[in-house]
């Protein structure tokens, strides 16, 4: 354990400002946040990132305006800002925190960490979070940071070794519980951590993948323990109170193919789960020891980095699957029966509800849509065991497949309705196009290096290949409803009490739809992308929409390598406008 590095005032705000008559955060009010508040990525532990404002509502929606903007600097940006007490704490590219006021956007007080500026451009934090009197940051340079809620002044900051920060903290018991990349491709830097939010102490880590040592066996099949990675790059985990555990994603193992993990050999870890164990798993964690209580593998074995790392959001509901929506379904589950559950959508496609108390598999999905060309062949309803795609799997050098799907949503985060039960889901109808590397000296081949770019599914709509899935987290059905563009998106779906769901586009839309039929009620065109970020809050009793725009790691992707602008030639995306857009009623 790295000890914490206590230095006070080692670098000063950029104005004598500080917020006036600060609350502290208690631990009670992150387990039940006053409405106007967003005091972490999803808003509350439970990643549901529903708003119980309904002062914008569908009646007077359409009369939303701008209240204020702001620029930010320049660089990558995919993070999603708090709010506490009228006050927003925004993550701006470049290691820069501010503290805005949340009625004007003015500036109250700036923290500019001092990173090399090639790293701090590159950063991509996805969130902050706050406890008692402190802002948790992971900054670029790999130190967990504590800075003064009131001033931005440095309490304190932890070294967590040479990870990467993209991933950002959650506070559980007065920790702050952060993950990131594995730099290097080394299995030392590739842990969940927990330190003492007050002091940076660190408390305790979670490896990502096994070692010889691991209770659950070895599922790497002998591979080097040293080399054995699967990241935590995404969005931070979710909380259950009651049963205290701590829920996270794990990305894909790396390096992307079996063969290359497996000294050439596709087969050299199992079809089935458990193989490269703690990839494309959800892992449920005792929050004060890092201890393993739980963990399920939604795709055993990956072969394409299709990563399975997002948010699990935490609901209640009766389990009612319908087999006319949902392809798996657990038999030995009473229909109607009332589970907490777990529930998550893979980078890849699919979706799987769980027990969130044992991990037991109640029922998944394909999504968006069943295609034989699915990351999966099977899952053993009883078990839940899941079983990869063999067919898709690349055995050969230089061989080529099709594989369903590709970044059909990433890192900006899902929404839950509790008023409707249904899961809000963006989605991309688009799927792998890779061929496998030709190493040097194949036997009538010539070297060539590993192909991956984004191809329409087979036999897809090309007018509905962007669109927002309503899912009934009871019976699995599932509206597909039309955006009304064929611009894909980063940005996050946000549902609100009013109901209405708020969603962004690339092309730069910012709108808000009817959360039971999927109208389109209002539409704001702002000055670049929509980038995660869109949250609701409320100043004085005023309730406001906020959205971030500009350039993040995904939007070359989903531009080029999903052929995106061929598709629709007039989209032409806007850079470098990283600003602020907060919108309220007259």
């Amino acid at each position: 354990m790295v000890a914490a590095c206590v230095l006070l005032g080692a670098v000063a705000p950029a104005r004598p400002q500080v917020v006036q008559n600060f609350v502290p955060v208690t631990p009670e009010m992150l387990l039940n946040p006053a409405p106007g508040d967003w005091l972490m990525f999803s808003r509350t532990y439970d990643a549901q990132r529903f708003s119980p404002l309904k002062q914008i509502n569908k009646q007077n929606v359409g009369s939303l305006r701008l209240a204020w903007s702001r620029g930010m600097t320049p660089g990558q940006t995919e993070s999603v800002p708090l709010v506490h007490d009228g006050v927003m704490y925004v993550i701006n590219p470049g290691a820069v925190i501010q503290a805005l006021d949340g009625a004007t956007g003015d500036l109250i007080w700036e923290y500019k960490r001092k990173v090399p500026s090639g790293v701090a451009l590159m950063a991509r934090p996805k969130s902050l979070a706050i406890y008692q009197d402190v802002i948790l940051y992971t900054a670029p340079d790999s130190y967990v940071v504590g800075l003064d809620a009131r001033t931005g002044e440095l309490r304190w900051q932890t070294k967590a070794d040479e990870r990467g920060h993209t991933s950002g903290p959650i506070v559980v018991n007065g920790k702050v519980i952060t993950a990131g990349t594995c730099v290097g491709g080394l299995r030392a830097n590739c842990y969940i951590a927990a330190h003492d939010a007050l002091t940076g102490k660190e408390v305790w880590r979670f490896y990502t993948t096994q070692d010889d040592k691991d209770p659950a066996g070895d599922s790497w099949n002998g591979a080097p323990v040293d080399k054995r990675v699967a990241s935590t790059w995404a969005l931070p985990g979710s909380y259950d109170p009651v049963r205290k555990l701590l829920y996270w994603g794990i990305a894909n193992p790396t390096p992307n193919t079996r063969a290359d993990r497996h000294a050439g050999n596709p087969d050299g870890t199992a079809r089935s789960a458990p193989a490269d164990l703690y990839s494309n798993s959800t892992v449920a964690l005792n929050p004060d020891t890092g201890k393993l209580v739980w963990y399920y593998q939604h795709l055993p074995g990956d072969d394409w980095d299709m990563d399975i790392n997002e948010e699990r959001t935490l609901i209640r509901t009766a389990v009612s699957p319908d087999p006319k929506f949902v392809k798996w379904i657990n038999p030995d589950i009473p229909r109607g029966q009332v589970h907490d559950i777990s529930v998550n959508v893979g980078e890849g496609g699919g979706l799987w509800a769980l027990d969130r108390g044992t991990g037991q598999f109640l029922w998944a999905l394909p999504f968006p849509f069943d295609t034989p060309n699915f990351i999966l062949s099977k899952i053993d309803v009883k078990t839940g065991k899941t079983y990869i795609n063999w067919d898709m799997v690349l055995k050969h050098p230089g061989e080529h497949k099709v594989i369903c799907y590709l970044n059909t949503r990433s890192y900006w985060p899902t929404a839950y309705n509790p008023e409707k039960n249904a899961l809000y889901v963006p989605y991309l109808d688009t799927c792998l196009d890779m061929t496998s590397a030709v190493p040097a000296g194949t036997p009538g081949q010539p070297e060539a290096r590993e192909k991956r770019f984004g191809v329409p599914r087979p036999g897809s709509d090309p007018d509905a290949r962007v669109g927002l899935a309503k899912i009934n987290m009871s019976t699995g059905e599932i509206q597909h409803f039309s955006t009304g563009t064929h611009a894909t998106s980063t940005g996050a779906a946000l549902a609100t009490a009013g109901d209405l769901v708020f969603w962004g586009d690339l092309n730069r839309r910012l709108r808000a739809f009817d959360a039971g039929t999927g109208k389109i009620l209002w539409e704001q065109i702002v000055g670049g992308p929509i980038s995660v970020s869109t949250i609701s809050y409320a100043v004085k009793s005023k309730q406001y929409i906020c959205v971030m725009t500009g350039d993040n790691l995904a939007v070359p992707g989903l531009l080029g390598d999903t052929n995106f602008a061929g598709v629709t030639p007039e989209f032409k995306v806007s850079h470098g406008h990283n600003a602020i857009y907060v919108f309220t009623l007259p």
